[in-house]
């Protein structure tokens, strides 16, 4: 699932290319804007807020759109088109007088009145790459449940927003933490600040890299490592399957001797977790490697 870091990259590579232009012809290929038409709309802005995108047309009208698991914005250039394999991936075409964007594979996709864009995003806590982010309102929200798991309420987006599964685990690895430690054992303001700073780092540089090194297979402590050795320790990285109607127990690798605290019980874990040893969060979905220029982006 692209996180929040990940999303604001793609806003900005959208405005970089998008903003300005007029929109000459827009097709939904989703039941509930089938017949909406954006034609002749300037494209105004897109910005991020969280793991959500809005992207803004004059006459007040904005498109709300979430990555979620593998949702994906593609830009081409003027005159050109997405090869024909990618047909039933496209929930809209939007093609302006330059650029032409593509949304594929979006699981949320709704226009929205811009002075109602609250109803849209008004849940989320404060975001951590946003320009208006309040520390001290996200560490009240995340001691609303002092007892709830470290790693869950850091992913629960409505305490802060952007925060998605790699960056909660290597958080918590960082800090020392079992991921299931009670929020209240937590200095949350150094937690906070830590995951900030990180996803800040990520702005600037590619990938999304918390362990310093940018080379193949070492970027991460134990995000993606399951009964590897632990880079600091050496003792096998464990690892937890997500939780079926959990909404924030997500797929969770830690260290139990880096990371000392409760664990869950051996019955809920795997014994061998096979494919999901490997997790490439850096994509924004299994099929833009196919395409030239950088990720979630096609020239």
């Amino acid at each position: 699932m692209p996180e929040g870091d990940s999303v604001w990259k793609a806003a900005r590579r959208m405005r970089e290319q998008l903003v300005g232009r007029t929109v000459v012809r827009s097709d939904f290929r989703v039941p509930q804007h089938a017949t909406a038409d954006l034609s002749g709309r300037e494209i105004t802005a897109f910005d991020s807020c969280g793991k959500h995108m809005l992207t803004r047309f004059s006459g007040g009208l904005t498109l709300h759109t979430h990555f979620e698991m593998d949702g994906a914005w593609q830009v081409v250039g003027q005159g050109k088109v997405l090869p024909r394999s990618f047909d039933d991936e496209v929930r809209l075409v939007l093609s302006t007088d330059g650029p032409t964007a593509y949304a594929l594979r979006m699981p949320v996709l709704e226009l929205v009145e811009t002075a109602r864009e609250d109803e849209v995003v008004g849940h989320l806590g404060p975001d951590l790459l946003g320009p208006s982010w309040d520390e001290d309102l996200a560490v009240e929200r995340l001691l609303r449940e002092p007892d709830r798991p470290v790693v869950e309420a850091l992913l629960d987006q409505r305490n802060l927003a952007g925060i998605g599964n790699l960056w909660a685990v290597e958080t918590c690895y960082l800090r020392g933490h079992s991921p299931w430690t009670p929020v209240r054992a937590v200095d949350l303001h150094a937690t906070v600040q830590l995951t900030r700073r990180m996803m800040r780092h990520s702005l600037e540089h590619p990938g999304q890299v918390t362990t310093g090194d940018t080379r193949r297979g070492r970027t991460h402590w134990v995000y993606g490592r399951a009964e590897r050795p632990c880079r600091r320790c050496g003792t096998p990285v464990q690892f937890r399957d997500s939780v079926t109607g959990t909404p924030y127990s997500r797929e969770t690798w830690w260290c139990p001797r880096c990371q000392p605290g409760p664990f869950p019980s051996l019955s809920e874990r795997p014994t061998r977790p096979g494919s999901r040893r490997g997790v490439n969060e850096e994509s924004f979905g299994s099929r833009t490697t196919r395409l030239s220029g950088r990720a979630g982006y096609a020239r």
